[in-house]
């Protein structure tokens, strides 16, 4: 059985019927350059230049043009300079029109029934306008230039706030259409290749700023764009404990929030992008503290959640161990840890909750869309502090925050992986590598 449709023919257009009026104008003028797009063709036949985050902090980094076989050099981190910068800012208009045409013909691929689902569509339109957008830029020449390019990339980078909340609403509710190895893999390469493109926009962003600014880097903390070259572990870990400590609590035990001790390599420095970092210790605290909160509800006292920093020779390993029961409760039993970081209701049966999914339309009816950061999620917390209905983030809710961390983890070439003992607790394993000790990149990047 197949759940594949016919493709519709140029001259036949099947409109699927939508309750608004104004969804069915959109999906007209959709289906229009749906499958025919002469330069779609040509910048999706182009291969996407690989990104490693030690080609984002060298000073200069060598990208192979394979056709013409030569080298070309694009010049990043802190020996910038104008003509440095100049080259930066022609790399990035160039490289993330091919990067979204990859994707582009990634949703033409899928089941036409797919493509109608609420909120695929919305994607779709939101990476076809920024593919014409990008692909029609002019050649960025001068500083001035390059400083209308920074706004322009602003602008995408706020529209795009609602592919992530859209995308895990479209696919939710195709689940039931597509094996679920077919839509995990589909996701991990649209929300890899969602941040292999922030990366290179905010990188750009950032550099042009601390060009303008005449600050390559902070004294407090060195970093080359948006890369942190000796981001101090622990200190991350405990930004994270206190903003989650720092939360509203309504539950019952008259301890609030567990304790959070650190152990380990403490002096643990190495460089990576900071935001990607904390994203993936504070959703993994936040379940640690969540469940052990739940678990020992009618408990006196809270048991610590334990942080082990582990500083190898190739990579770093943080731990995190809870006694917050297990992952496996009575109304949501899991086979597989790893069915946590699906996307398929079959692995993961709360994927078609329909408190879920209203929580997800929720998040897509709103401006400022979903980003998947620290700070957004502790500015939610502080505007709805009075609200109580609130005090659970929507992140969670939506199941955002496992599977995105374990998409950041495996980006550079890291892992995420989770240990239940039922009945007792959870051990989280994080492992990312230093710079300079592995060139590896998610394989989705290869191609995003």
């Amino acid at each position: 059985m197949s759940w594949y449709l016919p493709r519709p023919r140029p001259r036949f257009i099947t409109v699927p019927r939508i309750n608004s009026t104004r969804c069915t104008r959109r999906w007209e003028s959709t289906a229009l350059h749906f499958y025919q797009n002469r330069q779609l063709e040509l910048y999706a036949s182009k291969e996407a230049k690989r990104l490693t985050l030690r080609q984002l902090v060298r000073i200069i980094v060598f990208l192979e043009l394979t056709v013409c076989k030569i080298w070309t050099q694009v010049f990043f981190g802190r020996s910038m300079t104008e003509a440095r910068l100049i080259t930066s800012a022609n790399y990035v208009r160039t490289e993330l029109p091919v990067r979204i045409a990859h994707r582009l013909r990634d949703l033409q691929a899928l089941p036409y029934i797919v493509v109608t689902q609420e909120g695929v569509a919305k994607v779709y339109e939101l990476y076809w306008s920024a593919f014409e957008k990008f692909r029609r830029y002019p050649v960025v020449n001068t500083l001035e230039e390059n400083a209308r390019f920074c706004e322009f990339l602003r602008q995408i980078l706020d529209e795009h706030a609602s592919v992530i909340p859209n995308l895990y609403l479209g696919l939710s509710l195709s689940s039931p259409y597509l094996l679920p190895d077919q839509l995990d893999s589909f996701m991990r390469r649209m929300l890899t290749s969602r941040i292999s493109r922030r990366v290179l926009a905010e990188h750009h962003l950032a550099l042009s700023e601390g060009y303008s600014d005449g600050t390559g880097s902070d004294a407090r903390e060195p970093h080359v764009g948006i890369i942190s070259t000796a981001l101090d572990v622990e200190a991350s870990i405990r930004k994270c404990r206190d903003l989650l400590r720092s939360r509203p609590y309504y539950g019952s035990s008259p301890h609030q929030w567990p304790e959070v001790i650190a152990d380990g390599h403490l002096d643990t420095k190495f460089p990576y992008i900071r935001e990607h970092l904390e994203y993936i210790v504070f959703e993994i605290l936040k379940n640690s503290m969540d469940a052990t909160c739940r678990h020992h509800a009618s408990s006196t006292r809270l048991p610590e959640i334990a942080i082990t920093i582990a500083e190898g020779v190739n990579d770093v390993g943080i731990r995190v161990s809870d006694q917050g029961g297990g992952l496996s409760l009575e109304d949501h039993p899991v086979n597989s840890s790893g069915d946590l970081f699906s996307f398929s209701h079959v692995r993961n049966a709360t994927r078609l909750e329909h408190s879920r999914l209203g929580a997800l339309r929720t998040v897509v009816g709103k401006r400022e869309g979903l980003r998947a950061t620290v700070s957004e999620q502790v500015a939610r917390w502080k505007l709805n502090s009075d609200e109580k209905d609130h005090v659970e983030a929507v992140d969670q809710r939506i199941g955002v925050g496992l599977p995105m961390s374990h998409i950041f983890s495996t980006y550079f070439g890291g892992s995420l992986e989770l240990v239940s003992l039922d009945g007792w607790g959870t051990d989280a394993y994080l492992r990312l590598p230093k710079l300079g000790t592995t060139s590896k990149v998610s394989r989705s990047d290869t191609n995003a």
